[in-house]
Order: C-alpha cells, then sequence, then structure tokens
C-alpha cells in the first residue's frame, strides 16, 4: 500500500494507491507541528488496512519554510583561514540593479560563529598545508563551547582532494552535532555556491532531523498499537518513509536528514512529475505545468523532459544542488489582499495559511484572501466545498469586505466608497493576483524565447482551476487541461516519481582539439570514461548504504561545458559527440557558436534512476452527445467581468468522457473548482481530464 503526501501551506494532501483503487484526502495543515496533519492523514486513509505493509511518499515544505523564515538551527561554520566572510562577502550581482537602497539578506551564520583554520589545497589538488592537531584541538574546544547546533565544514578545492576536510570532520564528529562537509554535499568549484549550499544543508539538518523522526515513529506507532491482530501478523514492517527532492526523484529519509538541502522545492517538484507524466500520456511534448495551491504559486515549461537548474536562489540565498526549474511567486487561494501606501490594491505575498486561513473558513480571519473574492463572485459555491465536508461562511466573507473597505485610511475612504463595493473589490483582487501569475508564465515561456501559444496549460492545485482560463487567454494559450483530483495532483507527482541520485564532481579539464593527434583524443575520452566509472561506483555505493537495489540503477552521464574564459557552462549528454552536441547547444542557447574556439569540461555529472511502477489507466470509450444532466447540481448566479450570469454547476465524477459543457459553468468536484467562461468550452476527455478551449478556436 502507497500512500503520498503532499503538505502545503494550506492544506495537506494525500493520494493513496492499493491495487488498481485511487482514494484522495485534504486536511488543513498543521502549522506548528506539520507531522501531525500527517499521522492524522495516514490514520485516516489507512483504517482497517494498518496490516499491509505501508509506503509513505512524502513531499514537505519544513526545508523551504525554515529557511525563508529563518527558523534553521545554529551554525558553526569552519573554513580556510582567511575566507571566513565569503558566505556574507557573495558574489556582486545586484538582484535590483537600479534599486539604491536594495538590502541583501543577512547569512545564516553570524560572525562570531565562522571559524577559519591554517590548512591549504592546490587547484589541482596537491596537500600545501594540513590542519595541525593543537589548531583542530582548539577548534573542537570553541565549537563545544560556542552553542551551535550543528556544523558546516567547507575548504578551498576540496572537491578536488578531501583529506583535510575529513580530518576536520573525523575530529569534530565526537560533539555529537549534525555534520555537513562540501565534499559530500556539493564537490564542486565556485566557493560562495559551495559553502552557501553546505551552510544551508547544516542550518536545516536538526529540523529535518527531529521532524521526519516524529513522523516515522509517530507511523510507527500507529501500527504497532493498532489491534493485536495487527501486532502479530506485521510486527516486524514498519512503515518506510521515503521523501520527495528538489530534482524530481525521492530519496530514503535517512538520506533526507543528511542532506536536507535537496528537499527545499520538494513539493512543487511533485507537481511538475506529474504534468509530465499527464503529457506523456496524452501525447503532448510542450505543456507548461501551473500549480496554484494556498500560498504560492509554481510554474514550469516542459519542452521534452523535466529541466533542472544548478543556480536556484531561495530567500536571498544561493543553492547549487540539482533542482527543477520551477517559477514561484507568492499568489494563491490563501492571499491576502491590502492597500499600499499609494492607496494600489496589492495581493500576497502574504498569505492566510491555514490558520486562521480566509475569511470565509470562519477560523478567525479577517484580511480579503483570493479565496474570498471567488466566493463573492459565485465562483465559489459554500455548499460544495471539499464534497460538502467543509461549509464556507458567504454572510461573514460580505462583512469581512465591507469592514475592509471602511477601515481604509481617511486619505483613501472616499475614493474606496465612491468607487468600490465588495464585488468591485473582489474583481480587484482576482485581476491583481492573475497579474502576478501571468508574469510568472510569462518569465519562463515568453521570456525564455519560447511561443506560449504552442504550449498546453496544465493546471492542477486546489486553486488553479479557478483562474487558469484566464491566464491562457492572456498568454494566447489554445488548450487548458485538468486532471483529476487536480487538489491532489502534486501527491499523485510524489507517487509516480522514481529514486533518483544526482553526484556531480569538478574537473575542469581542457579539450582537445579536433586537430589533435587521434591517439591524445583517444586517451582523453579514456581518461574522462573512467572518471566518470568512478562517480558510478560511489553513487552506486551510496545506494546500497540507503539499502537500494543499487545494481537495478540506470545511469545518466552527463558533461558542464563551456569554452575556455566563460563563465558559466551548458549540461550535455556524455556522448562521443559531446563536443559537436555542445556546439549546437550554444547556438540554441545564445545564437552562435565557434567550433574553431578552445572548449572545457567543468563538471561530471551522473545521475542514478531506481524506476518505480507506475499506475496503469485505461482510457475509456467517448460517449458521443453524453448526458449531462445526471451530473447537474444547480443553477446559480456568477460573476464574469461586471455582468451576472446565470451558471449550471455540474459535479465532476459523474462527467463521463465525451461530454461537453457550454460555459459558463462551474465544475466542483473534492479537491478543486474549475470555471468555464461564457466564451468557452469544457470536453472530457478518454482520462476523464477536463480541455477548456475557447468558442472561437
Amino acid at each position: 500500500m502507497r500512500i503520498a503526501i503532499d503538505t502545503g501551506g494550506t492544506f495537506t494532501d494525500c493520494i493513496v494507491i492499493r491495487g488498481s483503487q485511487i482514494r484522495v484526502l485534504k486536511i488543513f495543515t498543521s502549522p506548528d507541528d506539520p507531522a501531525r496533519a500527517i499521522l492524522e492523514v495516514i490514520r485516516s486513509m489507512v483504517g482497517a488496512n494498518a496490516r499491509h505493509s505501508l509506503l509513505i511518499l512524502h513531499g514537505t515544505t519544513v526545508g523551504t519554510n525554515t529557511l525563508l523564515e529563518r527558523k534553521g538551527a545554529k551554525v558553526a561554520l569552519v573554513t580556510t583561514a582567511g575566507f571566513e566572510d565569503l558566505i556574507e562577502i557573495g558574489r556582486q550581482n545586484r538582484p535590483r540593479l537600479y534599486d539604491l537602497n536594495v538590502q541583501r539578506e543577512p547569512p545564516i551564520v553570524s560572525r562570531v560563529l565562522r571559524w577559519g583554520i591554517r590548512e591549504r589545497i592546490a587547484p589541482d589538488g596537491a596537500i600545501l598545508m594540513k590542519p595541525s592537531v593543537s589548531a583542530l584541538r582548539r577548534l573542537k574546544q570553541e565549537i563545544r563551547h560556542s552553542g551551535a547546533e550543528a556544523i558546516a565544514i567547507c575548504f578551498l578545492f576540496s572537491f578536488a582532494n578531501s583529506a583535510n576536510e575529513r580530518a576536520v570532520a573525523k575530529a569534530l564528529q565526537t560533539l555529537g552535532l549534525a555534520l555537513s562537509v562540501s565534499h559530500e554535499i556539493l564537490p564542486e568549484f565556485r566557493e560562495y555556491e559551495r559553502v552557501s549550499t553546505v551552510a544551508i544543508n547544516a542550518y536545516l539538518a536538526p529540523r529535518m532531523g527531529q521532524y521526519l523522526a516524529r513522523l516515522e515513529n509517530g507511523a510507527k506507532r500507529f501500527f504497532s498499537s493498532k489491534t493485536p491482530s495487527v501486532r502479530s501478523t506485521n510486527p516486524a514492517r514498519p512503515p518506510l518513509t521515503f521523501v520527495m527532492q528538489s530534482n524530481g526523484g525521492v530519496t530514503s529519509a535517512a538520506r533526507a536528514i543528511r542532506e536536507p538541502v535537496r528537499t527545499i522545492l520538494s513539493g512543487p517538484a511533485g507537481g511538475v512529475v506529474a504534468a509530465r507524466w499527464l503529457a506523456d500520456l496524452l501525447g503532448r511534448k510542450r505543456v507548461i505545468s501551473f500549480d496554484m495551491g494556498g500560498t504560492s504559486t509554481d510554474v514550469c515549461l516542459l519542452d521534452g523532459p523535466a529541466r533542472t537548474t544548478h543556480e536556484t536562489v531561495l530567500g536571498g540565498l544561493s543553492v547549487a544542488v540539482p533542482v527543477l526549474d520551477v517559477h514561484s511567486v507568492g499568489a494563491g487561494g490563501g492571499s491576502l489582499a491590502r492597500l499600499d501606501a499609494g492607496g494600489a490594491l496589492r495581493v500576497g505575498p502574504e498569505s492566510a495559511g491555514a490558520m486562521p486561513g480566509p475569511i470565509c473558513y470562519g477560523r478567525g480571519g479577517v484580511q480579503p484572501a483570493v479565496t474570498d473574492a471567488h466566493l463573492l463572485l459565485g465562483r465559489l459555491d459554500s455548499e460544495y466545498f471539499l464534497g460538502g465536508e467543509f461549509r464556507l461562511d458567504l454572510e461573514r466573507t460580505k462583512r469581512g469586505f465591507e469592514y475592509f473597505l471602511r477601515a481604509q485610511p481617511r486619505a483613501f475612504r472616499s475614493q474606496l466608497n465612491k468607487l468600490m463595493t465588495p464585488l468591485d473589490l473582489a474583481r480587484g483582487i482576482i485581476v491583481v493576483a492573475n497579474a502576478t501569475m501571468e508574469k510568472a508564465l510569462r518569465v519562463i515561456s515568453i521570456e525564455r524565447g519560447h511561443d506560449s501559444r504552442e504550449f498546453s496549460l496544465i493546471c492542477f492545485g486546489g486553486a488553479g482551476g479557478l483562474h487558469a482560463v484566464e491566464l491562457a487567454r492572456a498568454l494566447g494559450i489554445r488548450r487548458v487541461i485538468v486532471p483529476q483530483n487536480p487538489g491532489a495532483f502534486s501527491a499523485l507527482g510524489i507517487l509516480l516519481s522514481d529514486v533518483v541520485k544526482d553526484l556531480s564532481q569538478s574537473v575542469l579539464l581542457s579539450v582537445p582539439k579536433e586537430t589533435s593527434h587521434s591517439a591524445q583524443r583517444r586517451r582523453f575520452f579514456q581518461q574522462l570514461e573512467q572518471r566518470m566509472q568512478q562517480l558510478e561506483q560511489a553513487g552506486r555505493a551510496e545506494l546500497r548504504k540507503d539499502r537500494f537495489p543499487a545494481e537495478k540503477a540506470q545511469a545518466q552521464w552527463r558533461l558542464d561545458v563551456r569554452y575556455v574564459g566563460q563563465s558559466y557552462e551548458l549540461l550535455v549528454p556524455f556522448t562521443l559527440a559531446f563536443v559537436e552536441t555542445f556546439h549546437q547547444e550554444h547556438a540554441k542557447n545564445y545564437g552562435y557558436a565557434d567550433s574553431a574556439r578552445p572548449i572545457e569540461i567543468v563538471n561530471l555529472r551522473l545521475r542514478l534512476i531506481l524506476p518505480t511502477a507506475k499506475p496503469k489507466i485505461a482510457p475509456e470509450r467517448r460517449i458521443p452527445a453524453a448526458d449531462v444532466r445526471s451530473a447537474a447540481l444547480a443553477k446559480k448566479g456568477v460573476w464574469f467581468g461586471r455582468r451576472l450570469y446565470r451558471a449550471g454547476f455540474y459535479q465532476r465524477e459523474k462527467l463521463l468522457p465525451g461530454t461537453r459543457l457550454e460555459g459558463p459553468a462551474i465544475v466542483v468536484e473534492y479537491s478543486s473548482t474549475t470555471i468555464v467562461p461564457p466564451d468557452f468550452v469544457c470536453g472530457v476527455d478518454e482520462y476523464r481530464n477536463l480541455v477548456l478551449t475557447c468558442h472561437a478556436q
């Protein structure tokens, strides 16, 4: 029995697959202790099936929230003497070029907790100076009395030779603190990115370890205490826990505890995996995934396999481990509305979260949110939210909007009272939220040279179906696809994810020119292949350490390549033709290539993949002109723009393949709601996806 759990800012989503049966559950996240909501989900979904073996796959926001909220551990940073302030100096890049008052985020390691050790490794790996025994003894004493909760170790050129880092780690391991060592986490050049990544790993490790330990122990206690029959039939088969990584694959909980930096975008990665799976199922290569939850919106352009990046900034801090190329903005169903100092309406990035939530949840929220705006406009119905299990409070929402308008400063009040009613405010909130999300979609498509009209939009998340059509209209996207159970689609992606292990090694090797002697080029390729084989052996050994069948893992060899003198590189597959591939990719990305210019290999990259079983979904027969009367719930007033329409509400579970709905219409289901504007039509395909297209098309 496999259960996938995606913890978001507002809801914890769960999907269970047992055999061919799929069940979905959404409950409110418990921000004070996310493990509590997850254990509640497990108890509810597993129930009497506790006697079966259980595999828990978990997408978590613990790492992300810990970093953004700056609630991590007190970290001691040990680095090469003279480089203690590198983590604070960073790069000279300005986040906003013309902002003269820009403030950089402070480093996560304070100055008093940075130690420099006299040691030195040469760029070629030669040991120029070893740390002295007396220096290590003094370092150990000072860290013991510093109050540090975790240790990060990062020396210059340790990617070429890790001997000095290993010596310091051995001396400090008796302190009993979580150790993050750069040659294990990120053995790559670029010192700032490496020290930042290792420090973040140390910053997250204690909290992630405590969280996953609570989760695993709680699940084990639940299984061991169900009934005497459970104890007798399943005493030695406790639940196994896997954690979603930012690279689109899962790993063991033990590995996630040691390397939590690889989980900082755990939740959004699941949605991308699911979107790619669905696109492949439908035979569509080019899609854009649009995941709108309660707190944020995550978008990703997929033109073939999901792309990863090694240049991520989160909370103003650089992270260099592989991460799916997802762009996130603070716009979700719980995003709060406010007026800025000039009286302009703003929405987000602040969110109502799970507690107190939007006004309509009736849990203490007083500030209008996006979900409240949809309820006032009739696009959400209080009776059908979460399948009728949770009733939204429309009257409370109306009073909250009226109070918001009255409570504004005197300078804005007369203008607001003349020009804005609660309905006007609700429309404005939707428009502003859409503008934020449209900008995010443009960043990953049009601004990168893609024609958005050539893509389909796969929308999911609890609020995705409420906004996807308007965003598609703005970008000229002709087709919107809403999968089944969209509110738990990211959890499905976690369930579909393979076990993935990424490794890298900086080498900085010059590639022989085409005119070089063939024997010289042959020796170069042989040496390169030997290095890749050594990296693969190390990766398979780590998989075995995590109790995975390493011999079944599929290996992907890749190279970071650049022209000599360039600052950044392109990722290409390692084949005999990698030089030609690099020139082609350079021309594709930058508009030119120079085959006469010397190139160099910067990093070797290895990905080991253990495929997991995927659910088999058979297409259903379409029924021409399928009758929609059995799915009809009611007809109610819904606002589109400034016009009130009489729109039909339909229960999605009863819409059969071949069904065609003319807008305006609202399709409701347990995990989400989808709006069909007056100029759109909604069809149901053979996999029960909703497919929305404009009448004009």
